[in-house]
């Protein structure tokens, strides 16, 4: 069964970091693209950054830009996303998704296109 696990989210301060895991099984990352999304209260998902299968094409949101970075480990089957520089506006549930081949990473980040499989998420609170 395939199934993807978020981890890492907890409670920082501002300017602080943290790396939010997202553990696929079931499937090898080389068969989706795999995308992070969060959700703060009172507000809609929205699609924080993407990677393609291949890792060639990452696609970032302009407000995490320049902070955040997506990246991935074959061999653990594993994507990362590096969160620095945290800011309050960042407090959200992060989740992890993967995404059809069909679509493109902007596609997917921008309008969820394409997402055949949702992780749980995490709580990231930025709070000082």
């Amino acid at each position: 069964q395939s199934q993807l696990v978020a981890s890492g989210g907890g409670l920082v301060q501002p300017g602080g970091s943290l790396r939010l895991s997202c553990a696929a099984s079931g499937f090898t990352l080389d068969s989706y693209n795999i995308g992070w999304f969060r959700q703060a209260p009172g507000k809609e998902r929205e699609g924080v950054s993407c990677v393609s299968n291949s890792g060639g094409s990452t696609n970032y949101a302009d407000s995490v830009k320049g902070r955040f970075t997506i990246s991935r480990d074959m061999a653990k089957n594993t994507v990362y996303l590096q969160m620095n520089n945290l800011k309050p506006e960042d407090t959200a549930v992060y989740f992890c998704a993967a995404g059809s081949l069909i679509t493109t990473v902007q596609r997917m980040c921008a309008r969820t296109d394409g997402i055949t499989l949702w992780g749980k998420g995490t709580l990231v609170t930025v709070n000082s």
